[in-house]
């Protein structure tokens, strides 16, 4: 089920914060008009998730494989659903099938980034064996 217009624009601007401070940028601020200014040097928060020009990028650095399927949804209609790595994202939730796989490779890039970070300080954690 698609949500409002406004909801999805708001969905798709924390997807690209949440990235942006993955990738480093900790200070991000809040400007609705231009979905967000990075401080570092005033650069404009990348479109990730609305433009192609941002989002190409993370799918060739990253080496997301991309598939389509279809799926099952509610009373037997079949519904597709792009799959970027190890992320499933329903076409229909997105206003068209580039903006789903957008969403679905930024998705996907903040799993890995999330994974690595999550890793990376289990590594830096000390050992305390159990007692």
């Amino acid at each position: 089920m698609r949500i409002s217009d406004e909801q999805y624009f708001r969905s798709c601007v924390a997807k690209e914060r949440h990235l942006a401070q993955l990738l480093g940028h900790q200070h991000i601020e809040e400007c609705y008009e231009s979905a967000g200014t990075l401080w570092d040097n005033a650069q404009a928060l990348p479109k990730w998730t609305r433009d192609w020009r941002a989002c190409g990028p993370l799918l060739t650095q990253y080496r997301i494989a991309l598939a389509y399927e279809q799926e099952m949804q509610g009373e037997g209609a079949p519904d597709g659903v792009v799959i970027a790595g190890a992320t499933t994202v329903t076409l229909s939730d997105h206003p068209n099938r580039d903006r789903a796989v957008m969403y679905a490779i930024v998705k996907e890039v903040i799993r890995i980034l999330e994974h690595h970070h999550v890793a990376k300080s289990e590594e830096a954690a000390p050992l305390h064996p159990h007692p």
